[in-house]
């Protein structure tokens, strides 16, 4: 195991930090070692200064992003705090559906790794825009990762992953995989796209704001001043009466917070 002194885990984690924005304290140092220690070694790194030298003169963005790869946190899972697929259901989408003109619904899940949390959404849209055609309701999904992304566009879990979903979503829009999965039909992966997107970009590219975003189970490894940043963007790119979504275990200075509070995990930015 390649060791790694203090002045090099700095380095290294304020360059993660500074490009991804997750916040590495000294306690984590073991869980960044075993991250990339294997991959220096196969690739005939000495040290983690050899290493960190490499990714930052690598103009390629190659490096980078093997980086971003190992150092993501992904674990995810269907229905995950599932009272908030219910309040989007019940609350937001009647909500949204009356006061949007256009039938263009703009959904964006932010940090989507492996696809579960927008599966899911679109699968509620699909249900409650059935009797009602014309919707455009294709959501966007982004992510750092570009290896979550690639299992994301695939659309195909194992029997125990699918096991949380209700038995009416596996029959009406999931059927066999490859290699023993089970995969979504082509009609729910086609409501989702699926893009690579770094959320310390200074500025973002939308041109359109969002009704609704979702950014749930990322903010938590951000320190405060990143979490404000982000979060002030997010209500930059949200419309008026729109709502955002993130972890129920995250909590926000409401002072400093530009949205307004609704219940644990959800607020809406006001409308003006």
């Amino acid at each position: 195991m390649i060791p790694i002194t203090r002045k090099e885990f700095q380095e290294l984690s304020g360059y993660i930090k500074e490009m991804y924005g997750i916040h590495l304290k000294e306690e984590k140092t073991a869980l960044l070692i075993g991250r990339l220690a294997h991959g220096m070694q196969q690739k005939g790194f000495r040290s983690f200064k050899e290493y960190f030298e490499y990714v930052a003169s690598d103009r390629s963005g190659a490096a980078a992003s093997e980086l971003a790869n190992k150092i993501s946190t992904n674990h995810t899972f269907f229905m995950r705090e599932a009272e908030h697929f219910h309040f989007f259901r019940d609350r937001v989408l009647p909500d949204l559906a009356e006061r949007i003109r256009d039938k263009d619904i703009r959904i964006w899940c932010a940090g989507c790794s492996t696809g579960q949390e927008s599966y899911t959404l679109a699968m509620i849209m699909e249900d409650y825009f059935a009797g009602s055609p014309g919707w455009d309701k294709k959501l966007l999904a982004t992510d750092l990762s570009t290896k979550v992304l690639e299992h994301a566009v695939r659309g195909e879990y194992d029997a125990d992953q699918i096991e949380a979903l209700p038995k009416q979503w596996r029959a009406r829009y999931i059927g066999r995989g490859s290699a023993g999965t089970w995969a979504f039909s082509e009609k729910i992966k086609s409501e989702v796209v699926y893009r690579k997107f770094n959320l310390m970009e200074p500025r973002f590219p939308f041109k359109r704001k969002f009704h609704t975003i979702f950014c749930r189970n990322v903010m938590i490894y951000f320190d405060i001043p990143t979490k404000e940043r982000l979060v002030r963007k997010f209500w930059e790119h949200t419309e008026p009466g729109g709502y955002l979504f993130v972890s129920q275990s995250e909590s926000f200075n409401r002072e400093t917070m530009p949205y307004r509070y609704v219940l644990p995990g959800v607020y809406r930015k006001e409308v003006r």
